[in-house]
């Protein structure tokens, strides 16, 4: 048992350190649903109400499952998100990512009907007061 620790604590230390294979480590749900949380706070007001509503809806829908693949997807899907969330002053000027064709034609009906309603949602935030509504 000795021998087996010291050699693991070997092969740890003279390992260089990877930073996409740090990077693509998953974290567990709760401290990556409040590292979600926490970015979102230097995001503008309006994009950060729609992005912490999202947040605890998804996590919320999600809290049930048991199928592992789901939820290691659903867990790499949200830190690669975290992972292109601009930090500090940067994420004033952050404006979203163009969805990949090749995503976007692998989803599911359910999926395309939910991103149809977050497209409509984020108009509804970011549409212009007119004259007439004030």
């Amino acid at each position: 048992m000795r021998s087996s620790i010291i050699r693991l604590a070997e092969s740890i230390s003279s390992k260089p350190l990877n930073l996409r294979e740090a990077s693509a480590t998953l974290f567990p749900p709760i401290p990556l649903y409040r590292r979600l949380l926490r970015v979102h706070r230097s995001l503008p007001r309006e994009m950060r109400s729609l992005g912490d509503d999202y947040v605890k809806a998804e996590f919320r829908r999600h809290k049930e499952v048991t199928n592992p693949v789901h939820i290691i997807g659903f867990l790499s899907q949200w830190k690669m998100y975290l992972d292109q969330l601009p930090k500090g002053a940067d994420a004033k000027s952050f404006s979203g990512k163009r969805l990949d064709p090749t995503v976007f034609e692998k989803m599911s009906a359910e999926q395309l009907g939910q991103l149809y309603e977050l497209m409509h949602a984020t108009k509804d935030v970011w549409k212009p007061i007119s004259e007439q509504d004030s």
